[in-house]
């Protein structure tokens, strides 16, 4: 299991991801679930993941090699894509077809495969746009009224961005918004694990403004935890029936 969550805001888009991977109780590792391609000034995109990791691993192998394809074009490259909707086609697209080839492979074991991402992502003169790709190829995008987007664990992380997280969101306020809302995943499930990695994607810049990894004892992370924790207990105190 995981949990990766992405805001679209005025002023940019945050997505944050953890890196467990579990089959099984005894089989606990560490992989990266966010991933970047991008062009400096005219296009990126950033996608987290969440899932089987045969079908997510495959579905990025594949879209890179489209993009070094001598042959790439408007149709098969999420760097030549004219418009941010046919990137999200195309991950769908190729997240659909992967995850169809690999479910027929574990037919006859009665098991299935699957996989969800969260698109990240503008060229330049374009909108900022996030998307919500499930396994099926089909997709959602992030609007005013719901800001944000989750995949994985997300039931633990989400009261907290239906009450804080507005399109007016300042950048800062968002990190510490999916932190936290990392943070109540983190205590309630323990197949979502350390370390995270955050990034930031300011508007217009059309490339990554900012990446962070923040590893199991961090500082900055336990102090922001501890304090959180600190003012749920004073609130609660405070509130008389």
């Amino acid at each position: 299991m995981t949990y990766c969550v992405g805001l679209l805001l005025n002023a940019g888009m945050v997505l944050l991801s953890d890196t467990r991977t579990n089959a099984g109780l005894d089989n606990i590792a560490t992989y990266r679930k966010m991933f970047h391609f991008e062009e400096p000034g005219e296009r990126v995109i950033s996608i987290v993941t969440a899932g089987s990791l045969s079908v997510t691993q495959t579905t990025l192998a594949r879209l890179r090699e489209a993009i070094d394809d001598p042959d790439a074009s408007e149709t098969t490259s999420i760097m030549k894509a004219p418009t941010m909707l046919k990137v999200a086609l195309i991950i769908g697209n190729t997240l659909s077809s992967v995850r169809q080839e690999i479910d027929e492979k574990m037919a006859t074991m009665k098991q299935s495969a699957s996989a969800s991402m969260i698109v990240a992502a503008q060229r330049r003169g374009g909108a900022m746009r996030l998307f919500l790709i499930y396994p099926e190829g089909n997709f959602i995008e992030a609007t005013e009224d719901t800001p944000f987007l989750q995949i994985g664990e997300h039931k633990y992380g989400k009261p907290i961005l239906d009450r804080v997280v507005k399109p007016a969101t300042s950048l800062a306020d968002a990190e510490k918004a999916v932190l936290l809302s990392m943070d109540s995943t983190l205590r309630s499930n323990l197949s979502v694990g350390m370390p995270l990695d955050l990034c930031v994607i300011e508007k217009d810049a059309c490339r990554v403004s900012r990446k962070r990894r923040i590893e199991a004892g961090d500082e900055s992370f336990r102090a922001m935890s501890e304090a959180w924790s600190k003012a749920l207990r004073d609130g609660f105190t405070q509130i008389t029936l």
